[in-house]
């Protein structure tokens, strides 16, 4: 019984981690401080990783984040 108690504690606590460890959504549109317009094309990409996307022709994007991301930049 001591075992199973062990065992069923052990998947719990892996379960918090990997609940943890999930990545999140961001969206958005990238828009020109100059004109006011969306900006296509544009590179977006979280910050000490490979992870990044482009923007569409509304400037907007979709990218799958890491928790642990804390910015992104813009490459026009």
């Amino acid at each position: 019984m001591k075992k199973l108690t062990y065992l069923l504690l052990c998947l719990f606590f892996v379960g918090i981690g990997l609940a943890n460890a999930q990545t999140r959504t961001v969206t958005g549109t990238v828009i020109s401080a100059e004109d006011g317009e969306p900006v296509i094309g544009a590179s977006v990409i979280v910050k000490g990783t490979t992870t990044g996307t482009v923007t569409d022709f509304d400037g907007a994007f979709n990218l799958e984040v890491p928790s642990s991301a804390k910015t992104m930049s813009i490459v026009l």
